[in-house]
């Protein structure tokens, strides 16, 4: 059985179709979560407003190689615990220091 991770977090529905793209036009299988509920963004908890971008754990570095390569700019995202939007290239929360969370890993 494949496992599968989270490559990428970010509410910009147009940025992640591209993404999925261009990963999958290098063989890479993309899995394109969370589209439906964009609908819904103020009505939904914030933890459940993001696109995510799932592929297979055995190709994570190439994925992120090939992204790198093109000079991708990284979805900013949202603490869990403040609710402060942080720059993508952040691993902590500026706010409250709180790490990057990506709760379905």
């Amino acid at each position: 059985m494949e496992q599968r991770k989270v490559l990428l977090t970010g509410g910009n529905l147009l940025q992640a179709h591209t993404w999925k793209g261009l990963l999958e036009t290098s063989g890479i299988e993309v899995d394109l979560r969370g589209e439906a509920l964009m609908g819904g963004v103020g009505e939904l908890p914030v933890d459940l407003q993001s696109v995510e971008l799932w592929i297979d754990t055995e190709h994570i570095s190439t994925a992120q190689s090939i992204l790198a390569n093109l000079d991708v700019e990284q979805p900013q995202w949202q603490c869990i615990q403040c609710h402060e939007t942080n720059e993508g290239s952040f691993e902590l929360c500026w706010q409250c220091s709180s790490p990057k969370s990506e709760t379905h890993n």
